[in-house]
């Protein structure tokens, strides 16, 4: 992200540009656990990949992560084990290797 002035409030800036500020307020207190709720949801490609680079970054620097998303892709993408809950509960767990869009949506609906 790009400064374009220290005048300029947050909500002036685009949905990539406000996720990425979120993103980085929550990460200055330096968290062993990091949970991401919908983190590209209004965002534009390129700022999608951005976020994705960094979650990839904070896995590999050893944190824990969590990404909640409703876009399967995404959880695909970024996940090493994937939990499906329903209702409120955990229906469901599969590794990164044997998860699919549809065996995923299936737990989600049965």
């Amino acid at each position: 992200m790009r400064a374009i002035g220290k005048d300029v409030k947050v909500i002036e800036l685009s949905g990539g540009n406000q996720q990425k500020v979120v993103i980085a307020k929550s990460l200055v207190q330096e968290p062993d656990i990091v949970i991401f709720d919908e983190p590209t949801r209004g965002v534009d490609v390129g700022a999608i990949a951005e976020i994705h680079a960094e979650i990839n970054r904070l896995a590999d620097a050893g944190k824990a992560v969590v990404v909640i998303s409703s876009y399967l892709p995404e959880v695909m993408a970024l996940s090493d084990r994937i939990l499906v809950a329903k209702q409120g509960k955990v229906v469901t767990e599969f590794s990164a290797t044997e998860a699919t869009q549809e065996a995923i949506m299936y737990a989600a609906i049965h």
